[in-house]
């Protein structure tokens, strides 16, 4: 819903929201919803008819079929695509040969392929790591609930984190710069931040609570995953574990060298803002 909000806000743009029939989601009056079976490419490409530009904001679960989705976007004439990437930089080699980027890496090899045979479509691949205020609700990159936090490799390493919002504000930078964000990864990030931060932020909050991080081995979370999927175990925890060796662990390029905040309009975050999102969840 940040991506429909910043649309909507920007007042640039007119809105659809494409969902299939079963659906239970529900969008803001000013948008127009259609559905689609979204497992066909004649369905998906009828819902595309007249629209510029289709964001694929697709879940986990969503992921594997993307590829109706380009072929649909390439049929219906839609001229930029951007797919579910918002996350990790897929363009580190190392990183992207983690199992659990799979999907990803095989949606940007089916959209350069498609878009070769069918010129017309451009793409834009958005990288914005960690979601920040996300991962720090969810406990994802760094629990509070116990007391007893895990800090992976020490909490030391440090990794670019951007908020919904500011993914957002990135999206509709990109489609106001349509040149220069034209077939290529854009970055964006809010703040490069470690875990031992995050964590230094949470004691000046709430000193009064008795803290007892837990040290946790991203290479041994690695090879956990990599037994129990050779295993067949293709499961979320497994899953789960590529994704906390390629944020916390060394040499994945979790801290962005370069970003594109300037030209989407991302400004980024101080230590004061994640306080703010640190302190309601410390009460």
């Amino acid at each position: 819903m940040p991506i429909v909000n910043a649309l909507i806000n920007s007042g640039k743009f007119n809105v659809t929201a494409i969902k299939r029939p079963t659906s239970k989601a529900t969008f803001p009056a000013s948008i127009k919803v259609a559905e689609a079976d979204l497992s066909s490419v004649q369905s998906v490409t009828a819902a595309f008819q007249g629209q510029d530009a289709v964001i694929s904001a697709v879940g986990m679960e969503g992921l594997s079929g993307q590829h109706v989705l380009i072929d649909a976007a390439i049929a219906a004439g839609v001229k930029r695509f951007l797919p579910g990437e918002f996350g990790s930089d897929l363009g580190n080699t190392k990183l992207a040969a983690l199992p659990v980027f799979g999907h990803k890496v095989a949606t940007n090899k089916h959209l350069e392929d498609a878009i070769a045979r069918t010129p017309g479509m451009t793409y834009t691949l958005l990288v914005n790591g960690p979601f920040l205020d996300w991962g720090l609700n969810k406990g994802f990159l760094l629990n509070l609930d116990d007391g007893k936090p895990k800090l992976y490799d020490g909490g030391k390493n440090v990794f670019s984190s951007t908020t919904l919002a500011s993914v957002g504000q990135a999206v509709v930078g990109i489609l106001t710069h349509y040149e220069e964000t034209k077939n290529k990864r854009v970055y964006v990030r809010d703040i490069d931040v470690s875990q031992n931060q995050l964590l230094d932020l949470a004691k000046n909050i709430a000193p009064e609570k008795k803290w007892e991080p837990i040290n946790v081995d991203t290479a041994a979370i690695e090879k956990s995953s990599n037994e129990s999927l050779a295993k067949g175990e293709v499961t979320m925890p497994v899953m789960f574990g590529y994704l906390i060796r390629g944020i916390f662990g060394e040499g994945y390029g979790a801290k962005l060298e370069k970003d594109d905040n300037k030209l989407l309009g991302v400004t980024g975050k101080t230590e004061a803002d994640v306080e703010a999102i640190l302190r309601p969840l410390l009460k």
